[in-house]
């Protein structure tokens, strides 16, 4: 009895020193330590006729904000000036999208679906050169407009504003 759990305790041992290959370290270059994310150009189009004619003043600023408290709170790359950075993130807003999800036996909408598209570049000042891009990177978040679960349009977008800044800080920092 005394041999069985001496294995299985040399069993367990060797589990937790070996892993399962999972690390919280950062998977980027250790020559890439900045960041620097210039103010997204706002290319939606709010005019056309077939699209639903609203407009959030200062999207862009809102974007680009997330992604920098977004990339601070991961810490893998410090925000930085454009000329000193290591990288320089540039992004364009391409769509805002809002689709109805479920509803009601009276057939309103109960659950709407906000998604913000983005274009991405990803620049390597040191190199000068591209190191990825993304024509369609997408943010999105669901919200109720009846019943206990209600918030506003507002209010959804801002999640789904941190929803693309945490996919894009994940893009950015794991695909090495």
């Amino acid at each position: 009895m005394k041999k069985k759990f001496s294995f299985l305790l040399f069993v367990v041992w060797i589990m937790l020193v070996q892993g399962c290959g999972y690390t919280l370290s950062s998977t980027l270059p250790s020559r890439l330590n900045t960041i620097h994310i210039t103010l997204f150009k706002n290319a939606i189009d709010f005019s056309e006729a077939n699209k639903r004619n609203l407009y959030f003043p200062m999207l862009e600023v809102d974007v680009k904000n997330a992604l920098s408290d977004e990339f601070l709170f991961n810490g893998r790359l410090k925000i930085a000036d454009e000329d000193t950075a290591d990288l320089v993130l540039k992004g364009e807003l391409r769509n805002y999208q809002r689709q109805a999800l479920r509803y009601t036996d009276n057939n309103d909408v109960q659950e709407y679906r906000v998604l913000i598209t983005v274009s991405l570049q990803l620049w390597d000042n040191t190199h000068e050169k591209n190191m990825w891009t993304e024509s369609a990177f997408v943010g999105q978040a669901t919200y109720f407009v009846t019943g206990a679960q209600a918030t506003t349009e507002e209010s959804a977008v801002q999640e789904a504003i941190k929803d693309l800044a945490k996919r894009v800080v994940e893009r950015t920092v794991e695909y090495w």
